[in-house]
């Protein structure tokens, strides 16, 4: 680049660095909000379940019923309340004061005893909330064959029903939400910095008069560009680097991947929400429409279609075409991928790409975009 003099754009960077530090908004948005999303994500989002309030009717009231009513009531994952009548257990949970109740029959001993019966347990759980309907029948199921494998075992007979699963979990062995979350939160930070934050940048010059300065003096529009995207990219960086260390060390997520891979594909990341940004900045010229125009743009489909909350496989096939032209969704696969199984290449390396191709087609969209004029 024959017109590009490296202390001019020296010098613009640091105008840039000074101007950051100066506004208010953006110390809020660079500094204080990653941190609060963060906290908020880590300790408000929660797809887990703890404790559940269920009811228990014992209308058997032997020797085994009461041995798997006493199974329940040991259980760390529910709160068992007993009731005397039916009528009781479906006011209770039509009131949602119990998430679901168990039924044990007056013919549970017999059918108990019967290898080729089903299980004589009624499980009910509020079906108004699915996912917690299904913790209700797991965490049900699970002390029933606990039950029925120690209770066989004390009487010395032989267990002829289902066979009682333990199950492992890879990459995740807890199976806790917050550790594929908190990584994709940080997603939606990237997000927020790269793309509302140089939103603001250029139509700021344009609202605040300064642009005309820079169009009269002998600043090429590769110094422009690149003065709006430096500055940026590394207060990104330092960012991405606070929200992991977070993550890690106040959070507990666990990290098993390498620093390296966690910024090379942070960078095209950045690339490509910093040139969506500068994009809209410098087609609009003004910082309120540029600032919900980057939130529609960038923040809502990286919330909604990036893979981060919401199963992209259990979307319509429309969207989930859609969510291929978003970065979020190949920095949510990545940054996952990452913390929780390690630096692998070959998995990341097609995510690395598509950011790659995105923030080509994006900075490059804004260097066609930026003309040396006032119209």
């Amino acid at each position: 680049m024959k017109n590009l003099s490296f202390r001019r754009l020296r010098a613009l960077c640091w105008k840039e660095t000074l101007q950051i530090f100066r506004d208010p908004s953006s110390n809020l948005i660079a500094f204080v909000l990653p941190m609060v999303m963060m906290f908020v994500f880590g300790f408000g989002i929660n797809l887990d379940s703890s404790v559940l309030r269920i009811g228990l009717l014992d209308e058997a009231s032997g020797t085994e019923s009461n041995g798997f009513a006493r199974a329940l009531e040991a259980s760390p994952w529910l709160e068992v309340h007993r009731y005397e009548t039916r009528a009781g257990l479906g006011h209770d949970i039509t009131e949602s004061k119990i998430r679901g109740f168990v039924i044990i029959p007056p013919d549970f001993s017999r059918r108990l005893k019967d290898p080729s019966g089903t299980a004589p347990v009624q499980v009910v759980a509020d079906g108004s909330e699915p996912n917690i309907a299904q913790f209700v029948g797991s965490y049900v199921n699970g002390v029933w064959q606990s039950w029925l494998q120690q209770d066989f075992a004390d009487r010395g007979k032989e267990l002829k029903r289902e066979i009682a699963l333990e199950p492992r979990y890879w990459f995740n062995p807890s199976a806790q939400s917050r550790n594929f979350l908190i990584p994709g939160s940080i997603t939606v930070i990237m997000t927020v910095i790269g793309a509302l934050l140089t939103s603001l940048v250029v139509a700021r010059e344009w609202e605040r008069g300064t642009m005309e300065a820079l169009l009269a003096s002998p600043v090429s529009r590769a110094e422009l560009l690149l003065s709006k995207i430096i500055p940026y990219y590394l207060l990104g960086m330092f960012s991405l680097l606070l929200c992991a260390a977070t993550a890690r060390w106040l959070l507990g997520v666990p990290f098993r991947g390498s620093i390296l891979a966690l910024c090379v594909v942070g960078t095209f990341f950045l690339l490509s929400v910093l040139g969506i940004g500068l994009a809209i900045s410098t087609g609009m010229r003004n910082q309120f429409n540029a600032a919900q125009a980057a939130l529609n743009a960038a923040f809502l489909p990286a919330m909604m279609l990036s893979g981060f909350v919401y199963e992209i496989s259990s979307m319509p096939a429309f969207l989930r075409g859609v969510t291929h032209l978003i970065p979020a969704r190949y920095f949510v696969s990545s940054i996952q991928t990452i913390f929780q199984a390690g630096s692998l290449w070959k998995v990341l390396l097609p995510d690395i790409l598509a950011l790659m191709l995105s923030s080509a087609f994006f900075l490059g969209l804004t260097a066609r975009l930026t003309k040396r004029r006032m119209d």
